[in-house]
């Protein structure tokens, strides 16, 4: 389901597979008033996961069409009850995708629609499986409103919108691109990346150190005093601008904060961190947060 407030504060939730419903929901988000509506006329190849939104006077709704594999499919209206006319495809079904489902936002004045894919399952196996990830493209509209058509996410390129600032608390689990890893929920709430091996690495893009870093702080946790992290620019084997130990911490779930300096760290780089250990394989730390002081 997906849920949209209107310009006047009524609240709406759409839902359903194979056909729409929608019903207007109270100002405590949890209850509704009025019966709940199914759409006459379903627009056309919808399929499921409806989501709706409103730009420029336009009420849209795109949704998972045709099946399977599954497109975005989109209609627009004049109202937030429709009718809906069916525009077309923000992006055509393809086989390799199988299943995709949209999430549209606005940012900055830009549209982007966030969708599904099986690439990074690709990477492993063509056997289908529901391994999903999830992919992003910046949408062009119009003059009349409606959406320009959308390559395959791995035909499209999206420019960072703006630097990342590494200077405050940034989860570990912030990453644009990592390969063995995964992120566990561990005690207190916290939520860590585990399963680190010997000689993986982690990206975040496009980091502005602006002047200079002078120093770096990770949380983590260890029992054996071998691992480390080397910290690189550009890859994996770009510049080092420092290496923190990761030193035993007394258990694999009792954190500490360990620090190094950081030299020659200015303006924009691809940031990575790069595990290591002379003596462990597997299962090297679980990190937490992490960082950078100027």
């Amino acid at each position: 389901p997906t849920v949209f407030i209107d310009d006047d504060g009524q609240a709406y939730m759409y839902w359903g597979n194979p056909n729409v419903y929608y019903v207007k929901l109270n100002n405590d988000m949890i209850s509704y008033s009025g019966e709940i509506v199914k759409l006459e006329k379903k627009p056309e190849h919808y399929q499921e996961g409806p989501w709706v939104y409103k730009r420029k006077g336009h009420y849209y709704m795109a949704f998972a069409s045709t099946c399977c594999p599954e497109g975005l499919g989109y209609a627009m209206s004049d109202k937030a009850t429709g009718p809906w006319t069916t525009q077309g495809y923000i992006m055509k079904p393809t086989h390799r995708s199988r299943g995709n489902h949209p999430g549209i936002i606005d940012y900055k004045g830009e549209s982007y629609v966030f969708g599904l894919n099986y690439d990074i399952m690709h990477i492993e196996t063509f056997k289908h499986h529901e391994r999903r990830s999830t992919s992003v493209a910046k949408i062009h509209y119009n003059p009349d409103g409606t959406i320009q058509e959308i390559p395959y996410w791995s035909e499209t390129v999206l420019e960072q919108i703006e630097p990342f600032n590494p200077y405050r608390r940034v989860e570990a689990e912030t990453i644009a691109w990592g390969y063995g890893l995964k992120t566990e929920k561990m005690p207190e709430g916290r939520i860590c990346v585990t399963h680190i091996d010997n000689n993986e690495s982690l990206c975040i893009r496009g980091v502005d150190f602006g002047k200079g870093a002078t120093s770096f702080s990770i949380l983590a946790a260890c029992n054996a005093d071998d691992g480390y992290i080397e910290i690189r620019l550009g890859s994996t084997t770009g510049t080092l601008i420092g290496t923190v130990p990761i030193t035993r911490s007394g258990a694999m779930d009792k954190y500490k904060l360990m620090s190094c300096p950081i030299t020659d760290a200015k303006g924009i780089h691809d940031l990575y961190f790069c595990f290591k250990s002379t003596a462990q394989k597997n299962n090297l730390f679980p990190l937490d947060y992490w960082d950078f002081k100027q």
